[in-house]
């Protein structure tokens, strides 16, 4: 369990934020791996991307190509959710979101030099993501004169946390209108 009904709002925000930070360093820990919902153009989009980094700020930051089109869904809808489990403690974590991308600014720079070499062909293929190829080896042609990195930024609305106990499930919502004040929820 992350938290109990016991437990204080403040002491329940800290071991939160403590869980998202611990994903964002810990390639093991299951916050690592977060689900990504957008507003498509016919139906919602949903895709699991990897938390990069979550700070002092509350920001969370994931690293994507820029010609996906996931970043086209944010041009036009910055808002999303944000999805966290963890199978283990049993709690779901929920963020709305606002999103905005960067590319070749300063934020991007800096995180760009925190990819590897090894990684770095991921942000400089030729074809951008989701394009049709003849075999998936025609998809990582790299483009070195190029890359098309870019860091997505959401900042959060919202959070609620629903930790599931066999003695009884228990929900809270922190936001940032309320100065991320905990309230309880009926789970």
């Amino acid at each position: 369990m992350l938290f109990s009904a016991t437990d204080s709002f403040a002491a329940i925000w800290q071991t939160l934020l403590h869980e998202i930070h611990r994903g964002a360093l810990d390639s093991k820990h299951p916050f690592r791996y977060l689900t990504l919902a957008s507003t498509g153009k016919q139906f919602p989009q949903v895709r699991t991307v990897v938390l990069r980094q979550f700070g002092a700020d509350l920001e969370f930051l994931v690293y994507t190509d820029a010609r996906s089109s996931k970043v086209q869904e944010l041009l036009e809808a910055p808002r999303v959710s944000l999805l966290f489990y963890h199978p283990k403690k049993q709690v779901q974590v929920r963020v709305k979101a606002l999103a905005t991308i960067h590319v070749e600014d300063e934020l991007a720079q800096v995180h760009w030099k925190r990819v590897s070499e090894k990684r770095r062909v991921e942000y400089q293929s030729k074809l951008g993501p989701g394009t049709r190829v003849e075999a998936p080896s025609l998809g990582w042609e790299a483009s070195l004169e190029h890359s098309y990195f870019s860091v997505l930024k959401f900042s959060p609305l919202a959070i609620e946390v629903l930790q599931l106990a066999r003695e009884g499930h228990v929900r809270i919502q922190f936001d940032l209108a309320s100065g991320w004040q905990g309230v309880w929820l009926v789970p």
